[in-house]
């Protein structure tokens, strides 16, 4: 981490350069010790003036202040900064996620194209032991689904009862 510190019709003295140097260690967590900061502080009339500018990973950052306290516009400007940081930060995630989504759909597409007529899911589930009443009654409680797999206590083999394309009554698949 680099810091330079400079006054323009101002000192800087020690206690300012350590408080700088202080408020910038909380944008260490944001690059790590990888970053240039140049402060400049001035008077104007009666406002004091803190610039902060930050160089990190290729992108500046800058942020200027006046107050009556100097401190106060320092503290202001480490806002600012982490601030920009953030949303920075945040847009970036955001263009990064989104490019990966459309590589992976892209893949997705090539692939399906490629490969055909294969079992790409698996859906496990506990087939139990009731009357086909039953498992429409167990069926009709989950409106999204579209068949129900049970063993059918008559026959004792496996069934599906669906529901068929009115949505109003039902059908029933038993084996041989």
């Amino acid at each position: 981490m680099n810091i330079k510190i400079t006054g323009k019709d101002l000192t800087a003295t020690e206690a300012i350069k350590d408080y700088v140097t202080k408020k910038v260690e909380r944008l260490v967590k944001y690059f790590g010790e990888d970053m240039e900061v140049t402060a400049t502080i001035k008077c104007e009339k009666n406002e004091q003036i803190a610039e902060l500018l930050l160089l990190a990973n290729g992108d500046t950052y800058k942020a200027v202040t006046s107050h009556k306290d100097l401190y106060a516009a320092i503290d202001k400007d480490i806002d600012i900064l982490e601030g920009q940081i953030r949303k920075t930060k945040t847009k970036k995630d955001k263009m990064n996620k989104e490019d990966s989504i459309k590589q992976k759909e892209i893949l997705y597409m090539n692939d399906k194209h490629e490969v055909e007529e294969e079992i790409i899911k698996t859906i496990y589930y506990e087939a139990k032991p009731m009357a086909v009443e039953d498992a429409i009654l167990k069926l009709q409680e989950k409106p999204q689904d579209i068949f129900y797999t049970f063993i059918n206590i008559d026959t004792n083999k496996v069934n599906v009862v669906f529901k068929l394309k009115n949505s109003k009554n039902y059908g029933i698949v038993e084996p041989e």
